[in-house]
């Protein structure tokens, strides 16, 4: 499984950037598709997951209410919609995807990373 990451840039704060994470012949949809992020200095941390079971979305504290998953299924892609963004979200974003449906467990399959710089 190939996953693709892309959408990153640089951004004011407050603004918005959408993250797309394609998987070209790969059918998302009975698969958890989580986000991550890696920040410099920090450990990478989950930042949301829609599992493939029953589509449900969890959101980390930390962006919750401003970070929204999504997905099109005709272009096997998942979207991750930032907004209201903040310096504390600058990071290396990656998605990936696991041989499960639950967002808990090991994740198997990650994409390349995609930078997002949150800066005046």
């Amino acid at each position: 499984v190939q996953l693709q990451a892309s959408g990153g840039g640089l951004v004011q704060p407050g603004g918005s950037l959408r993250l797309s994470c394609a998987a070209p012949g790969f059918t998302l949809d009975d698969y958890a598709i989580g986000w991550f992020r890696q920040g410099p200095g920090k450990e990478r941390e989950g930042v949301s997951c829609r599992s493939g079971s029953d589509g449900s979305t969890y959101y980390a504290n930390s962006v919750k209410g401003r970070f929204t998953m999504s997905r099109d299924n005709a272009k096997n892609t998942v979207y991750l919609q930032m907004n209201s963004l903040k310096f504390e979200d600058t990071a290396v974003y990656y998605c990936a995807t696991r041989a499960g449906s639950s967002c808990s467990g090991a994740w198997d399959y990650w994409g390349q990373g995609t930078l997002v710089t949150v800066s005046s």
